[in-house]
């Protein structure tokens, strides 16, 4: 059969682009020529869109960019357009009807049925082989799916299913092979990191994974994402602790601090554990960034709840914070609930807790000031080369800007005094040779 070629779409979060890449792998591996979230400026023999329906907002994107690729079709630029991801898993039975123009429509990790699919071969390479698309210096690196956990205005578990290990000799041979490719940066992600073994191991291993990873030579940082804060392992704090190449960042989603809300919320915590455990973080790792995740507008949340939840991250002076309204997701067990809290009210409630935090994050940015730092060069700009701390996750955290005094090589680490701060960048430059 002759090569096809095919333009891969992802939408959504981290997960859903490994999910992307480990598909691009497989088409490469039957024979297609495949490339990454191209423009519809030239023919495709086959579009693959890899959709998000965490919240209305992601599914009305993802719903947006099916449509306008359909129109390609129609247009004589594209042949066969096939869906993939979170919303196709969530609504296969009722989206064939709604958009006729999509040619085939695939779950969350279908990937070799598409494979087949399009070119009648199996892939042979391993299921966790993919084709990197961030810069070749960092990969993100899944080491579970699916989720326990069952938060009432969660509707993932829906999607993915029960929470799945991934073994942790798999994990590091994966490590191994990108390691050999050349990235030095893995961002650690699932969707609640700190179940991971308790499925196929009995018990909590994440610090026991850590350890595995950070002992893989080549591997300079390795950074945890979307920690859960209820029954948290501490061995992973002595992880983090013991091995150098772990950065002294933490991405744990607390979602607010009331115990009302947090209970109708179905978090297993209250506010008095979630202090503990925070105080207990920054005991055992001195100078640890925190991201977190706060949510405003849950049904019932008062005005009482909300002041407990300013002075909460007055208290607690988060280094990342980011937070979003409450929108009720189908099928889940806040659905249930009157929701009473006006959307204007939503809105002020978001910007004032938005607002707190810029204050906060500026007053941090100002603090380094003056100091030095290891950081991971991503790319060069016009005025600047562009990096990362250890504190700061692609995409998602400040950027500090290097000025351009040196040749600096994106992909490797230099050592930079911070002279100017802003909300969300600091500028340096590099010290020493």
């Amino acid at each position: 059969m002759s090569q096809i070629k095919v333009n891969v779409i992802s939408l959504g979060c981290s997960k859903n682009l490994i999910d992307a890449e480990c598909l691009m792998r497989m088409l490469k591996d039957v024979g297609c020529e495949v490339v990454f979230e191209h423009p519809a400026d030239e023919h495709f023999d086959t579009v693959i869109i890899n959709t998000c329906g965490f919240i209305g907002d992601a599914k009305e994107e993802s719903i947006n960019t099916i449509l306008e690729w359909a129109e390609t079709k129609k247009e004589g630029l594209t042949d066969r357009l096939l869906v993939m991801g979170c919303l196709s898993e969530r609504y296969r039975k009722e989206l064939p009807a709604e958009i006729p123009d999509v040619d085939g429509w695939y779950g969350k990790t279908d990937w070799k049925a598409i494979a087949q699919d399009l070119m009648h071969r199996n892939p042979a390479c391993a299921r966790y082989d993919r084709v990197i698309t961030t810069p070749r210096h960092h990969a993100y690196l899944k080491i579970a799916e699916g989720c326990n956990r069952f938060c009432a205005f969660c509707a993932i578990p829906l999607i993915t299913g029960r929470f799945t290990s991934r073994p942790i000799e798999e994990i590091v041979s994966e490590v191994e092979m990108l390691v050999k490719r050349g990235v030095k940066e893995f961002n650690v992600i699932a969707q609640e990191l700190t179940s991971y073994g308790i499925d196929i191991y009995g018990e909590r291993c994440l610090g026991k994974l850590i350890d595995a990873i950070a002992a893989v030579e080549g591997v300079e940082w390795i950074r945890l994402h979307y920690a859960y804060p209820a029954d948290f392992p501490e061995d992973v704090l002595d992880a983090m602790a013991r091995n150098s190449n772990v950065c002294k960042y933490l991405d744990i989603a607390l979602q607010h601090s009331s115990d009302t809300v947090l209970k109708n919320m179905h978090r297993h915590i209250d506010c008095k554990t979630t202090r503990e455990l925070l105080e207990k973080i920054r005991a055992k790792v001195p100078g640890i960034h925190i991201r977190t995740t706060m949510m405003v507008g849950f049904p019932g949340e008062t005005e009482e709840d909300f002041a407990e939840l300013m002075d909460f991250v007055r208290e607690q002076r988060f280094e990342r914070m980011g937070a979003f309204a409450y929108c009720e997701e189908e099928g889940t067990a806040a659905e249930k609930l009157e929701d009473n809290v006006p959307e204007g009210t939503k809105s002020r409630r978001l910007e004032e807790l938005m607002a707190l935090q810029e204050t906060i994050s500026m007053e941090i940015q100002e603090s380094k000031i003056g100091e030095t730092f290891k950081v991971i060069i991503d790319r060069e700009e016009d005025e600047f080369y562009v990096g990362r701390t250890e504190f700061d996750s692609p995409e998602v955290d400040p950027e500090v800007l290097v000025r351009k005094d040196k040749k600096l090589t994106p992909g490797d680490f230099y050592n930079v005094k911070i002279t100017e701060a802003l909300p969300f960048e600091l500028i340096g430059e590099v010290t020493g040779d």
